[in-house]
């Protein structure tokens, strides 16, 4: 059975989605960014939403670690180093793994309820921080030093993250529909 307007393995009514609330077009180059940053974030909290934490650690396919859970602390990982770590100057270390070794964030993922949690407000946590770093900033072409003392600006972060949230929502789109069926939107 179909609903109106929407495919029975969509997820949400088209008037029901959270990435439309709120939405901006026509703006300037922040503004844009921002926007495609805050839907690809709304992405992947939807493609994650309704599924217990077995089914948010299910693996994907050997040999990859990767899960829905992984994705949502790598996330956390990835907004806490470009916000935090780059565009702001802090120490903050990696939450999920020692500095160079890798996949800790997906290798940590399993089905128990605290590392669950902690894995959403984490990223909750980053999401937060990085919006409130982006909201007072007025130069998308200010520079800051990545950890391999290359230059960045602002916007070069900007579209960084627009690009990482796209690819790991795409991974997210498989791991759902290997879940339970419901693919896109």
């Amino acid at each position: 059975m179909t609903v109106p307007n929407r495919p029975i393995d969509m997820f949400i009514e088209p008037a029901d989605d959270p990435r439309e609330k709120d939405a901006t077009s026509l703006g300037d180059e922040k503004a844009t960014l921002v926007e495609y940053l805050r839907a690809y974030r709304l992405t992947l909290e939807l493609k994650c939403a309704g599924l217990d934490n077995e089914q948010l650690a299910r693996r994907s396919v050997e040999p990859s670690s990767m899960s829905l859970l992984g994705l949502i602390r790598h996330m956390a990982e990835v907004e806490r180093y470009w916000f935090r770590r780059v565009l702001s100057a802090k120490d903050a270390p990696r939450r999920y793994s020692a500095e160079g070794v890798k996949d800790g964030d997906f290798d940590g993922a399993v089905a128990d309820d605290g590392i669950v949690g902690e894995a959403w407000t984490a990223w909750r946590e980053e999401v937060a921080f990085a919006q409130d770093v982006v909201a007072r900033e007025d130069d998308m072409g200010r520079v800051a030093i990545d950890r391999h003392g290359n230059k960045v600006s602002v916007r070069e972060v900007l579209v960084h993250m627009v690009e990482e949230y796209a690819r790991h929502c795409g991974h997210a789109d498989l791991l759902r529909e290997r879940i339970d069926g419901r693919v896109g939107q």
